[in-house]
């Protein structure tokens, strides 16, 4: 008999869906002449109510307000008592990709010299250490505040990490990290209910992030020599093809895949950095696309470990579209001049 808590957390969840922010309140915060009047414009969302409560002078402060928001909505459904224990390693697996965030820029900051605000979510976060990452001095630091928290897994990754080195040395770590992460996510999605569905979605975001790696390397010059950056376990495109496609130029890339549904993405990305010249175009395609397969396959899942995943990802799709129109309204520019970036 199926656990009467996964009925609960799963109406719960659900419930919580109607009262994010919808592409109808953006074209209403679109209209908006200030970060006021765009946050009156959605206060009868979850977030738009939060917001309206707490003083902000500053984009910087509307920001962090946002981030607390996400953190403290996830730290709510985690202390529900009701909470079946598959949701919640759900939980705590996935926002893992926060502490691998925050680690990227605590060695950007090594790098360059220029700190950028730690996120307050995940494991590092939980156990109170977050400021102290921000303020690490060099990659040993960063070591043993990965012990400290149990995530060991990490540190071989950056054992030899070279704050000086090149772009590729960069991408490297940047891309085992994230490789860390699916393979934890991977693990965790074999010890839960549906799991085989979470399994099959990662893989669909591990092919499309290869592809990512692929055209930002292409890009960047770097060519095939970034054959180790890829990540295994993708669903549809094997790791000798997703190495392969490394030797060939932008424009082949979409002919020199199988599947139409992503020769069609390669096919959109190509077109957008040919228009911008900008290699951020490619992530902005990506994430658009990865949010559609995950959308596909996990919202439609009810009574479920599932609904955890796709509620997390629903409301930090939320954060992220908040974040860029109110940083263009701030800036005094156009929402229209960056719609084509959201997420929706």
């Amino acid at each position: 008999m199926l656990d009467p808590r996964y009925a609960y957390m799963s109406a719960y969840l659900k419930g919580e869906e109607p009262k994010v922010v919808t592409p109808e309140h953006i074209d209403r915060m679109s209209r908006a002449s200030n970060v006021q009047d765009a946050v009156a414009a959605i206060r009868e969302t979850d977030v738009g109510s939060y917001l309206e409560e707490i003083p902000t002078n500053t984009f910087d402060d509307l920001d962090r307000a946002l981030w607390c928001y996400f953190s403290e909505r996830i730290k709510c459904v985690e202390a529900m008592k009701l909470l079946p224990g598959d949701m919640l390693k759900v939980s705590r697996a996935y926002t893992a990709k926060y502490d691998i965030s925050n680690l990227k820029a605590a060695l950007q900051g090594i790098s360059t010299g220029e700190k950028s605000p730690m996120i307050p979510v995940g494991i590092i976060h939980n156990n109170g250490l977050v400021d102290e990452l921000f303020g690490v001095g060099n990659v040993d630091d960063i070591i043993e505040l990965l012990t400290k928290c149990r995530l060991g897994a990490y540190v071989p990754t950056l054992k030899g990490y070279d704050a000086t080195g090149e772009a590729k040395s960069k991408l490297l770590v940047e891309s085992r990290l994230d490789g860390e992460y699916y393979k934890s996510m991977l693990s965790m999605a074999k010890s839960i209910r549906d799991g085989a569905v979470l399994s099959k979605a990662l893989g669909l975001i591990i092919d499309l992030t290869n592809l990512q790696i692929v055209s930002r390397a292409i890009i960047e010059g770097i060519g095939t020599d970034a054959a180790e950056c890829t990540i295994a376990g993708g669903y549809m495109i094997t790791d000798k093809a997703i190495r392969d496609l490394l030797s060939f130029k932008l424009a082949d890339i979409p002919r020199r895949l199988e599947n139409s549904q992503y020769r069609d993405i390669a096919n959109e990305v190509l077109s957008s950095y040919d228009r911008t010249k900008s290699i951020t175009a490619v992530e902005e395609i990506i994430d658009k696309h990865k949010f559609r397969l995950l959308k596909e396959m996990l919202s439609p899942m009810v009574l479920s470990p599932l609904v955890m995943a796709w509620y997390l990802i629903l409301k930090e799709v939320e954060i992220r579209n908040l974040r860029l129109i109110l940083k263009a309204i701030a800036d005094s520019m156009p929402v229209d001049e960056i719609k084509r970036y959201l997420v929706l």
